[in-house]
């Protein structure tokens, strides 16, 4: 597996493997954003792109995990918890925190195994879902 930042050449497979890209055209122009402003990147497994990730730094100035989304056929292969170490690994600031739903239990496994921990709680983003946040803080 190799991640590497997104090239516009990359936009159409990101939007095949996004789960919510394909009915959100809001979504689709978000995937072009994050690969435009470099925040964006992917994980190849050989020739194919299994999954993609944003690493910002709009969080009150501290890194941010946008998104992990991976594609289907690449699920439960290690693929979410490889983006995620990078995105640890590259993070200019001590404190990288990211979010995810309730409801989404895998996610919050991943993040768990990964070393982040508990933050907060978001209510009233999504309807009857909160939003957890998480955080991880690099050694110093």
């Amino acid at each position: 597996m190799k991640i590497r930042s997104a090239t516009i050449a990359d936009y159409d497979n990101l939007v095949a493997l996004d789960t919510i890209a394909a009915g959100d055209p809001e979504r689709r122009e978000h995937i072009r954003a994050w690969i435009e402003t470099g925040c964006c990147y992917v994980a190849e497994m050989g020739n194919s792109v299994g999954a993609y990730g944003v690493l910002a730094y709009h969080f009150f100035g501290n890194g941010f995990v946008e998104m992990v989304m991976v594609g289907e056929h690449f699920r439960r292969q290690g693929v979410g918890m490889a983006l995620v170490e990078h995105f640890k690994s590259i993070c200019a600031t001590p404190k990288l925190f990211t979010s995810t739903n309730l409801s989404n239990q895998q996610m919050q496994q991943l993040l768990s195994a990964a070393g982040f921990r508990t933050s907060g709680y978001i209510d009233n983003l999504d309807e009857n879902d909160p939003e957890i946040v998480f955080c991880f803080r690099a050694a110093s």
